[in-house]
C-alpha cells in the first residue's frame, strides 16, 4: 500500500465527502486521515488514503475527477512523502488567541514571530468579519512550542507584535485552555 494525499476544493454543498469516500472505497483505498472545513462558502477537504500498489496515481486522479468535476470541485492528488530525517523537537502544545480590528498583515505579523522561534503551527482558524469591533475578528493558533526556546523572549516578542498590530493576545498551555473553555 502507498499513501496518497487528496485535496478537494469547491463551493460547499451536501454530498462532497460522500462522493470522495465512495470513490476511494470503490478504488480499494482506505481513508486514514481526513480534515475538512468550510471557509465562507468554499469547501476544503484533505484526505490521506492508503492505496493499493496496483492503483496508479493517474488512475485514482481520473476516478476522482470523473465523480467530482460534475460537482464543480477541483482535485489535487500527490503521493505522501516519507517523514525523512527531520525529527520534531520536544515541545508542548499551546493555544494563542488574538482579537482586534481587521487589517492587512495580521496573520503575517503573528506567524513571523512564530517562525522566528521555530514554533510549528498545527492548526489555525482565523475569522475576519471586518470593521472595528474586535470581537468580529479572531485568530486561534494551535502551536507546538519547543521546550528548549526562551519562553520569556518568545512571550515578549509575541506581545510586542500584537501591540504593533492593535491586537489583544492570549497565550495558554493547551491543557489550561481546554480546562477553562470546557463548559
Amino acid at each position: 500500500m502507498k499513501k496518497m494525499v487528496i485535496t478537494v476544493l469547491g463551493r460547499d454543498r451536501p454530498g462532497i465527502i460522500a462522493a470522495v469516500s465512495k470513490t476511494l472505497c470503490e478504488s480499494q483505498c482506505n481513508i486514514e486521515d481526513v480534515n475538512q472545513t468550510t471557509l465562507q462558502t468554499e469547501f476544503v477537504g484533505i484526505f490521506i488514503a492508503a492505496a493499493p500498489d496496483v492503483l496508479s496515481e493517474d488512475q485514482l486522479r481520473t476516478r476522482l475527477q470523473e465523480r467530482l468535476t460534475p460537482m464543480e470541485l477541483a482535485v489535487v492528488l500527490k503521493p505522501m512523502q516519507e517523514a525523512g530525517d527531520w525529527v520534531a523537537p520536544t515541545s508542548e502544545p499551546f493555544v494563542i488567541t488574538t482579537l482586534g480590528p481587521d487589517r492587512l498583515g495580521l496573520v503575517a505579523g503573528i506567524t513571523e514571530i512564530l517562525a522566528k522561534f521555530e514554533i510549528n503551527i498545527t492548526k489555525l482558524r482565523a475569522v475576519f468579519r471586518g470593521g472595528s469591533d474586535p470581537h468580529r475578528n479572531i485568530m486561534i493558533y494551535e502551536v507546538d512550542v519547543p521546550v528548549a526556546i526562551d519562553r520569556r523572549a518568545f512571550r515578549t516578542a509575541l506581545q510586542e507584535r500584537a501591540a504593533e498590530l492593535g491586537l489583544d493576545i492570549s497565550l495558554q498551555h493547551r491543557d489550561i485552555f481546554e480546562t477553562i473553555h470546557r463548559v
